[in-house]
């Protein structure tokens, strides 16, 4: 009695943004522009960008990776990357998507901090002065307007302190409290930035215990 030979199993299909899913596009060199899921098919990902940036070369093309949050964590895809239109160079395609590596989503303490923060918006219909309720390294509590709704994307400039850099980047209204403060997910910000905040709110905790105005976390 011969034995059928076994059958090899096919490789698990990468799980693809959805449409209208925002992502990241990371550039080689540590450049991350915001874009939008325009079509997805099985095999290829069609995303516009959000944000005004330059025409990305033919060499950022051959680099650049997509990143995007998922049920398992934050994953990362390669593959081969064009310009569908040549003459529109906010819209990219991602053939051949490969998975490059789930970066898995830690949660961030969150810590009371008004810091003053600028708010770019469609919604307000331009700038706006405000400030944060709360921080983390994964986004703040804003203050106001009001006139936020949940899903709107912003551009945010935010200030730690007068001798600091401001952290500068771009998020997203994910929730509204009941007293009518919206919760903003960051959406695109460097890592340089996030470390400076998680270090910011460590020094501002510590200082809180040497004042004995809060207990160890």
């Amino acid at each position: 009695m011969r034995l059928g030979r076994a059958k090899q199993q096919a490789p698990k299909a990468v799980a693809l943004p959805g449409r209208g899913e925002t992502v990241t596009l990371n550039v080689h060199g540590g450049g991350r522009i915001p874009a939008r899921v325009m079509e997805r098919s099985e095999d290829s990902v069609l995303v516009a960008i959000t944000v005004p940036t330059r025409p990305l070369s033919r060499s950022q093309l051959a680099e650049l990776e997509l990143e995007y949050n998922s049920a398992r964590g934050r994953m990362r895809l390669v593959g081969s990357f064009d310009l569908p239109d040549p003459a529109d160079t906010e819209v990219i395609r991602l053939l051949e998507v490969r998975k490059l590596e789930v970066v898995q989503v830690r949660d961030f303490v969150r810590v009371e901090a008004a810091r003053p923060v600028t708010v770019w918006a469609g919604a307000i219909g331009g700038q706006l002065e405000s400030f944060t309720v709360d921080l983390s390294g994964g986004g703040f509590q804003l203050a106001g307007p009001d006139t936020l709704p949940v899903g709107e994307e912003l551009r945010f400039r935010l200030s730690l302190g007068a001798e600091e850099e401001p952290v500068c980047g771009s998020g997203r209204v994910v929730r509204i409290t009941p007293q009518g403060r919206r919760g903003i997910q960051f959406e695109s910000i460097s890592d340089l930035d996030r470390r400076r905040i998680v270090r910011y709110l460590f020094e501002l905790q510590r200082g809180e215990r040497k004042r004995g105005l809060t207990g160890d976390r």
